[in-house]
Order: structure tokens, then sequence, then C-alpha cells
């Protein structure tokens, strides 16, 4: 351009940037709009939020799991129906707390994360890579160590954003099921060292219905830890564990739906086979939703938090779940 088209049009625009890493999808108007209708004190999500197959849900684009696990947190962060999300990787070895602050850090304000305990203290066996029991575990349930490497660097990192600091106790070998008091007495003395919370709740999840019993609702109530409602093909039915939730009352919901139940106990690779990229409902559980719906109103209609995480697994897709959950609670889900 001349001197004097510059006088007569101005400066030619500068091409805008290109935007760089992982982009949000943008917000639709009827997610926009959902999202105003739930209570503050609904607070859903996924188990995680790397997986690439979430383009046109929540990535603006495609991206590696691993940028994803990075950097993907603030885009997840910017749906108006994610205002949670699991954190498991410190199942497999414990995170410090600049981890947690720096998950803190990419969220808004009312967005809550629901942390797995370390393995170390959850499982009763050590395991092999493959998961296979290797020899007991001496740190089973074990308080002081629960308090260093999950509570306190959880707290101090997370601060306000803490949802659910869980304990999910790994399958127990028969010689411990066999001997159930022990395990109680070992899960109370674990809750009774615990401090007091400033934000957030302790909760307890079991893989093993024999957990599901008087005395496992008396020591969450003695403790004030609460029960996280699992959805796994391992326990019964939702229906069967609301006998726990209701002699609980009042207090926190914290639910993780792990698994389809079409799947069996142990179906993770199956469910993981058949969902591929986990971008669509494959196997739709509109009764599993109905039933946390009118649960999740409940909870939060008395002024109560729900913290409901959301695995790929039980239905094919989180994402999608989660919209599906919201609209069951809001009353506008569709059929299916």
């Amino acid at each position: 351009m001349t001197d004097l088209q510059d006088d007569l049009f101005g400066q030619a625009p500068r091409p805008a940037a290109r935007p760089q890493g992982v982009q949000p999808v943008p917000a639709s108007d009827d997610d926009r709009a959902l999202a105003a209708r739930l209570s503050p004190h609904v607070h859903l999500g996924t188990s995680t939020w790397s997986y690439p197959g979430w383009q046109g849900l929540v990535w603006a684009g495609r991206h590696s799991e691993s940028l994803l696990s990075r950097s993907g947190l603030p885009a997840y962060a910017a749906h108006p129906l994610l205002r949670a999300v699991g954190i498991d990787r410190g199942f497999y070895r414990p995170l410090a707390a600049s981890d947690f602050q720096r998950h803190a850090e990419q969220v808004p304000p009312g967005f809550r994360f629901t942390v797995k305990a370390p393995s170390l203290v959850t499982d009763a066996m050590l395991r092999q890579e493959e998961g296979r029991g290797q020899q007991p575990n001496p740190l089973f349930l074990d308080p002081s160590v629960a308090q260093s490497d999950f509570i306190e660097p959880a707290v101090e990192g997370l601060g306000t954003t803490v949802g659910a600091l869980v304990f999910q106790i790994s399958p127990l070998p028969a010689a411990r099921l066999a001997a159930m008091n022990e395990q109680f007495d070992r899960l109370h003395r674990l809750l009774l060292a615990l401090p007091r919370l400033p934000h957030g709740v302790v909760a307890v999840e079991v893989r093993d219905a024999a957990w599901l019993t008087p005395e496992l609702t008396a020591l969450l109530r003695d403790t004030g830890a609460r029960y996280c409602l699992g959805l796994h093909p391992k326990l019964p039915p939702l229906q069967e564990q609301l006998p726990l939730l209701r002699a609980l009352w009042p207090g926190a919901l914290v639910v993780r739906w792990n698994l389809n139940r079409l799947h069996g106990p142990y179906g993770y690779e199956t469910a993981e086979k058949r969902y591929g990229e986990f971008n669509r409902l494959m196997d739709p559980d509109p009764q599993t939703r109905a039933e946390l719906a009118r649960i999740i109103r409940g909870t939060t209609g008395a002024g109560q938090d729900a913290f409901v995480t959301i695995s790929n697994k039980a239905e094919g897709s989180a994402p999608l779940s989660v919209r599906a959950l919201a609209q069951a609670i809001t009353g506008d889900a569709p059929g299916g």
C-alpha cells in the first residue's frame, strides 16, 4: 500500500493471531441456559480431562493426550456445565502441593476437584504393574501416611477448590474379607486421625459389598466423613446403596459413576474398546440418570453440595453424560 493509500484508507489491518494451545469449544446458548438453571451447589464433571476424542465437545481442535493432560484443564473448565473434575493420577503416585496448586490456579471460582487418595494407603496389596497383588501392603489405611501424602498436600494446594477427597478402597483379598471387623477398625482409626477440612469433604468409596453394613454407617457418622456413592458393577445397584446415604443425612453428596453395569465387574477394557473416541453415548442409562437427578435435587435443594464425576465408561462419553444428567436435574432431559 502506498503512502497516499494509507492516507485515504488508513493502515491495512493486521491479520489476527492464530490461537495457540488448547482452546475451548465456544459454549452454546443451550448449554449456557442449562447451566444457569442449575443450583450453584451442583458440581458435575468428568473423571479426568485428557481425551482427544472430546474434540468438538470440549476442545476446539485435535490435541494429543499428553498435551491435554498438561494444558487442557483451563479449556475444560471454560465449559459452562463442567464445574468439577476428578484427579485420579495421584492414585498411582502421591502428588505434591505444588501439583494441586497448579490445577487450582487454572479453574474459575465455583469449580471443585474430586481427588482419589494414593493406592499406597487405600490398597491392601502391593501390586505388580499389571495389577496382580504381590504382597500385603503394610501401609494400608495408615493414618500418618494418609495425612502426609494426601490430605495435607491436597488441602494446601487446592484451597477453596477442594470438593471431595476420596479414599477409594480397592477390592480386598480373601483374608481381609474374612476379617471385616479389623478393616472397619482400621478405617475408623484413619478417619478419626484426619483434621477437619476447611473446604470440601472427606469421603469413602468401596469396591466390596462386604463394607456396606451398619458398621460403615456408624463409623462414617462418628468421624464426619461422607459415603461416596460408587456406581460400579462390583457394588449393588444405586437403589440398594441409598439407605446408607439416608442414614448419613444431612451432608454433601459425593458420587463417582465409574462403569456401566452391562460390562460386568471387570469390564473396563471391554468398555474402552467399545467406546473408542468417547464422543457418543453408546449405552445410555436414563434410569440411572433419573435416579441421580432426584438425589441431587433433594441434596442441593436443602443447601448441601453435590460433587458428581462421571467416567467415559459409564455411557460412552462423559461430557455428554454430564449434559444429559444436567438436563435430568432441571427437568429438560430428552428421552433415551
